[in-house]
């Protein structure tokens, strides 16, 4: 469970790193790693053919490693407590893709506040979050440290 109320906002002024959020969980299908290759083009045969996925060391399909980082952003949305005080993504540092996704995996983020400071802009902040997609057994699929722009609590 989530350390903040999920009905609220975290602002800058209540982001304290070392905070650990959690989503709901999710659970990955077929549709899904087919709706991703629709949507990027990417079709490479270890997403899309079974046969060539187990050939390639892979129990069968897996999803694409974009869509399981894309994924750590919507499960974040889930948790709600940035919809109107995030208002830019400045990027992605340490991205790792550690373990295979496959339709049928149940995934859940674990979501730490890691650092703030203020911004030369009043009423802005930047933070770093670090973001973990994990399956329900526990393996983390892929990980990454997101930077943002924070709002300053409204007056």
């Amino acid at each position: 469970m989530s350390d903040i109320d999920s009905t609220s906002q975290i602002w800058l002024e209540d982001f304290v790193p070392g905070t650990v959020l959690t989503s709901p969980s999710r659970l990955v299908t077929i549709e899904d790693i087919d709706t991703w290759a629709a949507l990027t083009g990417e079709r490479h045969p270890v997403h899309m053919d079974d046969a060539f996925a187990q050939a390639a060391g892979f129990r069968g399909r897996v999803a694409h490693g974009l869509f399981s980082l894309a994924l750590v952003e919507g499960l974040k949305a889930e948790i709600g407590v940035f919809e109107r005080s995030v208002i830019a993504s400045l990027g992605w540092n340490n991205v790792k893709f550690s373990a295979p996704l496959y339709p049928g995996d149940n995934v859940h983020l674990r979501l730490t506040l890691v650092s703030k400071r203020s911004s030369s802009k009043p009423g802005k902040g930047i933070a770093e979050e670090r973001g973990v997609l994990v399956k329900e057994d526990g393996t983390e699929v892929v990980s990454g440290d997101h930077i943002v722009i924070l709002l300053s609590r409204p007056e």
